[in-house]
């Protein structure tokens, strides 16, 4: 007999959704600002923006309410939106707040985990490798990973959600300080380290001082007062 002929198959990929237009935008616009393609200064147009993005002006309305509520643009009615800068006033409250929470989950890290202990190794060989390829905005995502499994490990939830409504800021500070400061990679990793090593010995005391050197360069370095 002769072979049936092939039957026609349909293509087995579905379309890939994307996100709501508003998402697209929103997510554009963030990355951006954390990751200072868009400095602090910087006016954006809906205009400039939906073209980016290819959507309409109604979503890049929406998006840019969302990301002024969130602290990163201010809105002028028939100008735009501005890019804020980070402020001195915003680095010390970061800082602060980091230097509180932090200090009490390196101490709450003690004795640590195996667990733990692999997860910051693993994290740690990650900024390296990072760092080896100059991503910036990589390095500055998988430093706040690094300090942010120590203060998930602690188990205080409510400490660890008022840590994540630093994260935005973080980042954005971080990126600024590896811009200015490249050599400052290589001694961020060093000091994780040390933070590390800390914590591997059991030496709670220890870890907490690191910790209190290294966040609070931060304010020096990002308010340019560094000699």
């Amino acid at each position: 007999m002769p072979a049936a002929p092939p039957v026609a198959t349909r293509s087995v990929k579905a379309a890939v959704k994307q996100p709501p237009a508003a998402e697209r935008v929103y997510t554009h616009v963030k990355e951006a600002v954390l990751d200072r393609r868009y400095e602090g200064g910087t006016l954006l147009t809906e205009g400039g923006l939906a073209d980016a993005v290819g959507v309409s002006r109604t979503p890049v309305r929406e998006a840019l309410l969302r990301l002024e509520v969130e602290g990163l643009i201010k809105l002028y009615p028939k100008k735009g939106a501005l890019v804020l800068a980070v402020s001195a006033q915003e680095i010390a409250d970061v800082v602060e707040t980091r230097l509180l929470v932090e200090e009490f989950a390196a101490r709450k890290a003690v004795p640590a985990s195996a667990r733990l202990i692999a997860r910051l190794e693993q994290l740690l060989e990650e900024q390296r490798q990072l760092a080896g390829i100059g991503d910036l905005a990589a390095v500055s995502v998988k430093d706040r990973c690094f300090h942010a499994e120590i203060v998930k490990n602690a188990g205080n939830q409510i400490l660890s959600r008022l840590y994540d409504q630093l994260r935005d800021r973080q980042l954005r500070m971080g990126v600024a300080v590896m811009e200015a400061h490249p050599d400052r990679i290589a001694a961020n990793i060093t000091e994780h380290g040390e933070l590390l090593d800390a914590i591997r010995a059991g030496d709670a005391d220890g870890a907490a001082l690191v910790v209190r050197r290294h966040v609070g360069r931060v304010r020096v370095l990002v308010r340019g007062d560094d000699r």
